[in-house]
Order: C-alpha cells, then sequence, then structure tokens
C-alpha cells in the first residue's frame, strides 16, 4: 500500500524549532520575530518539536520532557495558547512555509489525562502498573492492541490539522508504534488534505515503515559519516553506504540527512564535537544529495553548545548568524533547481570518478531542466582534483557560492580547498 504525495514534499527542507530554547521567552510569539528571517534563509518547513503540555508526575528537570505529553489536545501553557500557535501557522502559511508537529503516538506521561479517563488504553506489567518497555522512566506506554485508543490516537491528530492548520506530522520513534496503525492513521488524515509525514526511524532498518511515510532518518548514515571523521582513512564506505540506500524499498522514499537535531545535540554532542570541520560540507552533501536536509534550531548561528534537554537554556542568537548565507544559497537552490527534486523518476544522480576517489565524493544531478555538479572534499588537505568519468561533458557551469563561471570537462583541474567543496549548476 502507498499513498500520494503532496507536491510540495519532493523540494521541502526541514527546520526543527526547540520553542523552549529558541528565544527568552521561549514561546510561540516570540518566535515569530524569527520567522522573517528564517524565510530569508530559505527554510520550507517548520518541525516544531511537541506542543503540548508535560506531565507533572516523574516530570525531569525543572520543566520536564517535551516527549512526556498530558493531554494530546492542549497547549503547553509554557509556549503560549491555541491562538497563538494557531496564529503562527496562518503566519506560516502566508509566508509560503508550512508547519509540522511531533507526534509522540508510542507512549505518554505519567500523568496524562487518559490515565484517568481510559485506563484500558495502556499496557501493565504482571503487578498491573502502567510502564514503559524502553526504560524511559517519566513515560509509560500505549496498548496499540485496543481498537478504542487507535480511534481517539487518530481523532487527536486530527484535532490539530482542523484547529491549526498544520501541514503534517514528524512521528516519534515511529518504528516502535505497529505499523498497521500508521496505515490506519494516515489513511484517515489524508482526506482532509495531502499532508507530510515524516518518520523518526531509518529506512536501513526498517524499510516497510515508508509504505506509509514520506521521508524517514539516515541514523545509519549519520554513525557512518562519525566512523570516517574519527578514524578515516577512506570515504569508500561513505559511498557504498548510499549507494546501499538507494538500493532499498520503496522506491522513491525520502531519506532526511542531518548532523544535528534535538536528541544529537543534547545527548551526544553538537555538530562541532562530533564532526569538526568536516560539519560545513556534510551539510553542502544534505542539501544536495538524493532526499531532503534537516536543520536544527542554531545550526545557522553556528550553535556550539549543548542544550539542556529539561531545564531552560537558551540559544544566543547574534544579530547577524554568522551561516545565514551560507544555508541560504543551499536551502533556495533546493527550492529552484529541479534537479534537487526527491524524485528518482525525475532526476538522475551520476557518480563521477575522480584522482582522489579515497577524500572526494563527486556527482551530477541531472534534470531535463538542467544539472547541478557537487564536489566535497572530506579531507583535511588542499586538493589537485581531476574529473575522470567519461559521463561528464563539456559545460559551462556558475558556481553558486561565488556566482563565478567555470568550463568543466574530463580531465579538468579544480583546486578544492581542505573541507572544501563546491556546488556548480549549468
Amino acid at each position: 500500500m502507498s499513498f500520494p504525495r503532496a507536491n510540495w514534499v519532493s523540494k521541502t527542507n526541514v527546520y526543527e524549532v526547540n520553542t523552549r530554547q529558541y528565544t527568552p521567552e521561549g514561546t510561540f510569539r516570540a518566535f515569530m520575530a524569527h520567522m522573517p528571517r528564517l524565510k530569508d534563509m530559505g527554510v520550507d518547513t517548520l518541525w516544531f518539536m511537541p506542543v503540548t503540555p508535560i506531565s507533572q508526575y516523574r516530570r525531569k528537570g525543572s520543566l520536564g520532557s517535551y516527549y512526556a505529553c498530558s493531554d494530546y489536545v492542549s497547549v503547553n501553557p509554557e509556549f503560549g495558547t491555541l491562538e497563538d500557535f494557531r496564529a503562527l501557522v496562518d503566519m506560516a502559511h502566508a509566508m509560503g512555509m508550512k508547519v509540522i508537529i511531533d507526534w509522540v503516538a508510542n507512549h505518554t506521561g505519567a500523568d496524562h489525562v487518559w490515565t484517568q479517563t481510559h485506563p484500558d488504553y495502556y499496557i501493565r506489567n504482571e503487578a498491573g502498573e502502567c510502564y514503559d518497555r524502553h526504560g524511559w522512566d517519566d513515560v509509560i506506554d500505549l496498548d496499540f492492541s485496543n481498537p478504542d485508543m487507535r480511534k481517539d490516537m487518530i481523532g487527536c491528530m486530527r484535532f490539530w490539522i482542523r484547529e491549526t492548520g498544520i501541514d503534517g506530522f514528524r512521528c516519534d520513534m515511529a518504528m516502535l508504534v505497529p505499523v498497521d496503525f500508521w496505515h490506519e492513521a494516515r489513511a484517515a488524515l489524508d482526506t482532509d488534505r495531502p499532508l507530510f509525514w515524516l518518520a523518526e526511524c531509518d529506512q536501513w532498518d526498517h524499510p516497510h515503515y515508508l509504505e506509509v511515510f514520506d521521508a524517514a532518518y539516515t541514523w545509519t548514515w549519520m554513525h557512518v559519516t562519525e566512523d570516517y571523521y574519527r578514524s578515516g582513512p577512506s570515504v569508500h564506505r561513505m559511498k557504498e553506504t548510499l549507494k546501499a540506500y538507494a538500493s532499498l524499498p520503496p522506491r522513491g522514499a525520502i531519506r532526511a540527512w542531518f548532523t544535528s537535531n534535538h536528541d544529537e545535540n543534547s545527548w551526544n554532542g553538537t555538530e562541532y564535537e562530533k564532526f569538526g570541520e568536516m560539519a560545513r560540507p556534510l551539510a553542502v552533501f544534505s542539501s544536495t544529495w538524493e532526499g531532503l536536509p534537516l536543520l536544527y534550531s542554531g545550526q545557522e548561528i553556528p550553535n556550539l553548545k549543548r542544550l539542556a534537554f529539561f531545564d531552560k537554556d537558551q540559544l544566543d542568537w547574534p544579530p547577524e548568524p554568522a551561516l545565514h548565507a551560507f544555508y541560504r544559497t543551499l536551502l533556495n537552490l533546493r527550492a529552484s533547481h529541479p534537479a534537487l527534486l526527491a524524485n528518482p523518476e525525475a532526476v538522475q544522480t551520476i557518480w563521477l570518478e575522480t584522482d582522489h576517489a579515497d577524500k572526494v565524493l563527486a556527482f551530477r544531478r541531472v534534470h531535463v531542466a538542467g544539472e547541478l555538479l557537487v564536489l566535497v572534499n572530506f579531507s583535511p588537505y588542499p586538493l589537485d582534483l581531476h574529473i575522470r568519468s567519461s559521463e561528464l561533458p563539456l559545460r559551462e557551469y556558475t558556481n553558486v557560492f561565488s556566482d563565478t563561471q567555470m568550463s568543466i570537462r574530463l580531465g579538468t583541474a579544480i583546486d578544492i580547498p581542505a573541507w572544501g567543496y563546491f556546488v556548480f549548476l549549468s
């Protein structure tokens, strides 16, 4: 079974909003002041971490986890009101942006309203106590064998679609929920209008979930790139991983590429702790390879600190984020150039051979209306690079970062800096 995809999804990008840490106020209204800047940067889809209230019982830290919901159809008062969030969605739509919200279906907070109104909605241990099967002690797992719970869950999701006008869902730990529930939910909710469905799971391990979801994470790729940065010595494993992803079913599934998100930043380190100087070339790759780029709040600063997860720890915004122009180039190129569509029927990706195959990923993205040539040096060495592939005809290319032109063909010498990158369009 497959679902039709909303026509805007194939060229979108996703920017994750950590409302609590984004501004001193930590509210929807305060965040709205940043939206014109994000629009200028090329952000297309805003993904909000859960906007629902947080359970008090077993609460972690001073403010608790976004992912321990106490009521699926209310707004966390820390962030504002339902009217505030509705105004935010309306503003985004007026600016040509989309909004999706984080949906936590596997579990709720330990004092969710359902624990009182529908205690049968939860699984229980041998002692008859609600619990979480994965060891998270501030949440309790729902029972997906209960058809009434499923119906109520879908009704709560519909509430946000109809009451606020959101454009889809990022589904937390999607692979912990039976895939047939997601089939049921999407079949019911897409009747309102086509939505964007982003799964927190990896097609590498759970390809059948991509029969429901439009896009999913690429944890395997992230770990392979971390291993490469720590130990090298060749990008061969990275290239083979990308080829393996491309061969996975179902055809046409979109992969989301990232170097940071709320979990990685808080628990495993900032992108600069994990990737150092490799962070920026990875961002170029994420925006130009098959799929879509996923950014986290503050990557444009760039943010160099781990953000506290359960307490207030706001981002430190300068007057002008240093990487604003860098991301504006990449994100606006993705939105405007047909060769970056996440559509294998319309775009062909062609690997190019170079004389530094152990250090450089080189590829073309080809559409009938135009093409891109991408060269990324994943090494701390400046290189005198020569393309050896006969698949590269002589063309006049424009460097998207410098707006300079260059004629490139088989054998053309290209000086590429350490950890450098070129994106050429024709």
